[in-house]
Formats: C-alpha cells, sequence, structure tokens
C-alpha cells in the first residue's frame, strides 16, 4: 500500500508539472505571436519598416555621394565605405540605406567630416533628396 501512495504523489506531481510547463508554453506563444502583430502595426507608422511581414513591397533607386574633408570619395571609396555600391537598388524601404549611411556616419566616421548626399527614388516615382551633414 505504502509504495502505491508514493506512486501516487510522484504522478500527481508530474501532472501539476506538465501543466505549468503548458501554461508557460501558451504563454510564450501567445507572446511571441502579440509581438509580431505590434511590430506590424508599428511598422506601417514608421518609414524603416523592418518589422513588415511584406518587406520587399518597395523598390529604393539610389545614389550615394560623399565628400570627406572636401574630397568627394571615388565609387570604390564609397563601396568600402558603406559596404554599399555608390549607385544600386535596394528592395526595401530608402530608409535601410539612409540607416546604414548614418550608422556609419555616427559611429565611424565622425570624426571624417563628412557630407553625405544620397538621391533616391521609390517604385520609379519622383527622386528625392537625402543629406547628412558633419556636426
Amino acid at each position: 500500500m505504502h509504495g502505491g501512495l508514493e506512486c501516487n504523489s510522484i504522478g500527481a506531481k508530474w501532472s501539476g508539472v506538465n501543466r505549468a510547463m503548458e501554461f508557460w508554453r501558451t504563454i510564450a506563444g501567445v507572446s511571441i505571436l502579440a509581438f509580431q502583430l505590434a511590430m506590424i502595426v508599428y511598422a506601417r507608422f514608421v518609414p524603416s519598416r523592418y518589422f513588415c511581414w511584406a518587406p520587399y513591397d518597395v523598390q529604393t533607386e539610389y545614389w550615394i555621394s560623399t565628400v570627406v574633408n572636401g574630397r568627394k570619395l571615388t565609387r570604390d571609396e564609397v563601396r568600402a565605405r558603406y559596404r554599399r555600391p555608390q549607385h544600386g537598388t535596394d528592395n526595401r524601404s530608402p530608409q535601410h540605406v539612409i540607416d546604414i549611411l548614418q550608422g556609419y556616419e555616427t559611429r565611424y566616421g565622425r570624426n571624417d567630416r563628412a557630407e553625405v548626399t544620397m538621391r533616391y527614388r521609390v517604385n520609379g516615382k519622383e527622386e528625392r533628396l537625402w543629406q547628412w551633414e558633419p556636426r
């Protein structure tokens, strides 16, 4: 008899552990889905749109021109500096390329006195201009 009671209490303990694990798995799954939904809604109102489910709905053609300490960089120097071609396309928001340029200038190029100009066109429409000037 004694062994049977012990076995039942162990079984009850495992049953409680399984219910707790199931509860936390459900919480984790719901949290992930809620986070995804929140990021999709958020992405509809910001230019970067990193969390959209359809990130390839925009084609951005761009041209980068950089002047460092008064000297215009060559095509190869621009590619080496930003790891992007001087003229290219990106199948995401223009903010993606702008983030790359700003990221480099704020981290590595902050002492270079760089003037960066990016002309870009989204989905073949009118051309726009973005500029970064030394602070």
